[in-house]
């Protein structure tokens, strides 16, 4: 059932932020905040199945924050906020089984940089949350955990390979979580489910504690949220350097962003095709009204073409690039396991063929070819709006899409998110429309490197102006 709340959130559907300035003024408990979410995973998990592991010291957690406040300590900018983890992961005490059986049990004994970095704010882990096998495909499924579904459509899926984070969120099952991004993965299922989240500027938020660790190069780990203030908060707390990840080389408070040209107005190109593979005309329509309302605004908006994106096709350039990489961690972490314990999405990797050394080269310096082709772009412009996904949410195991009249396999719906992985350049995705079905439909806010607080900005706008914020899917 969809509503629109048009009178005050209830506590599970208050975002971070709002909860976090609560618990310090007292109108609610970190007791209360917690069990309003435990008592929500009881309730709808069942039948969503995007919690694959609570926490058991979480209420425990909650209590010593509320003792921490009575003592006057000094408080954290999430203090006693629950928040959710992608099950690729690690946190310390806490199962991490990475969607597989292979890694059924295993106990990490130290949390990632970034799930240490939201404790240390004062954030309390609640849960983790359900992926596909091994992080890799772009549905939640895996023989460990099973499938997760979407609470707007429990027949769709909520994305992968951070769906169940996704659907975790948009139910009220948590307020803030952690997912990771190679090629779709946090802004995809938030694209499904209608939240917001962020893919960072690549080593902006080191991937310690994560895996697969390969192809690095591509990998980010990043918020997902209900919330675009939620999401600058989680940027602020989760980036820099950790000693560890030798990407994450940038000082956490560099900005290339709006700070460097605050006196004129902001410039936004949009494009909807050619680039990225064909795109749903519902789709296209919102980009279009997003990039309107931002014109409404004030700033400068623009139809656009990137010449880059139609020489070098970015998806065909990454699966030429990751796919040695990745088969190689697969193969490493399946051998002496038997096939049942293999689920579809390994063994359709470790099939794959190798890439030639030629057309890996070839792929490299198209990757370059893309990198300076949005080099170019970002001198004229400092924004770029797109479709995050062609389509809304799809049906379970659907592998063939028609999309405005072409038929493509399930991997083209990749296509505007995975120019970013190649490039390492930042994206926000957010919700701004809604299908003749119900469902969420998302845009994509795209900035130069290192320019994170000018997507924040841009997507503030946008949220300021939509009319599907208080959508949620379930009462």
């Amino acid at each position: 059932m969809k509503t629109e709340n048009t009178t005050i959130e209830p506590l599970y559907y208050q975002d971070a932020s709002g909860l976090a300035k609560m618990i310090r003024t007292k109108e609610l408990s970190a007791v209360e905040v917690m069990k309003a979410h435990l008592d929500r995973i009881e309730a709808l998990n069942p039948d969503i199945n995007a919690i694959v592991t609570v926490a058991e010291k979480a209420l425990e957690a909650a209590k010593a924050a509320d003792k921490a406040l009575q003592r006057g300590d000094e408080l954290g900018p999430l203090h006693g906020v629950p928040f959710t983890v992608k099950d690729s992961i690690d946190t310390a005490n806490v199962l991490t089984q990475r969607g597989s059986p292979i890694f059924k049990g295993r106990i990490p004994n130290a949390d990632a940089t970034s799930v240490a970095r939201l404790k240390k704010a004062g954030g309390i882990l609640l849960a983790k949350t359900n992926l596909p096998e091994f992080s890799y495909w772009i549905e939640s499924d895996n023989l460990l955990s099973g499938r997760s579904n979407n609470p707007w459509d429990l027949t769709r899926t909520p994305g992968g390979s951070s769906g169940g984070e996704s659907a975790a969120i948009a139910s009220g099952m948590s307020p803030l979580g952690l997912g990771t991004d190679l090629a779709i993965s946090v802004r995809g299922p938030a694209a499904q489910t209608g939240i917001v989240s962020l893919k960072a500027t690549h080593g902006s938020v080191p991937m310690t504690g994560i895996w697969p660790r390969v192809p690095r190069r591509f990998w980010h780990v990043g918020p997902m949220a209900r919330s675009i203030r939620d999401l600058e908060l989680a940027f602020s707390i989760l980036s820099g350097p950790d000693g560890f990840d030798a990407f994450a080389t940038s000082t956490a408070r560099f900005d290339a962003g709006r700070g460097a040209a605050p006196n004129r107005a902001l410039r936004v190109g949009w494009l909807v095709e050619p680039g990225f593979g064909p795109v749903d005309p519902e789709v296209a329509a919102t980009v279009e009204a997003a990039a309107a309302s931002l014109k409404e605004l004030g700033l400068i908006v623009q139809p656009v073409r990137i010449p880059a994106l139609e020489r070098d096709f970015a998806l065909d350039v990454f699966n030429r690039l990751h796919v040695m990489e990745m088969k190689e961690a697969f193969r490493e972490a399946v051998a002496g396991h038997s096939e049942d314990e293999i689920y579809k999405m390994a063994k359709t990797m470790l099939s794959l063929p190798d890439t030639s050394i030629k057309d890996f080269i070839d792929a490299e310096q198209a990757a370059e070819r893309l990198r300076d082709g949005f080099a170019g772009y970002f001198q004229k412009y400092d924004v770029l709006l797109t479709p995050v996904l062609p389509i809304p949410a799809h049906k379970h195991g659907v592998e063939q899409f028609v999309i405005n009249g072409q038929e493509m396999d399930a991997t083209y719906l990749q296509g505007a998110t995975v120019p970013l992985n190649v490039t390492g350049l930042p994206g926000i995705a957010m919700r701004f429309g809604t299908s003749k079905d119900g469902l969420p439909i998302a845009v994509q806010i795209v900035g130069s490197w290192m320019a994170e607080s000018t997507i924040l900005h841009v997507a503030l706008l946008l949220e300021s102006m939509s009319q599907v914020r208080n959508l949620h899917p379930i009462p």
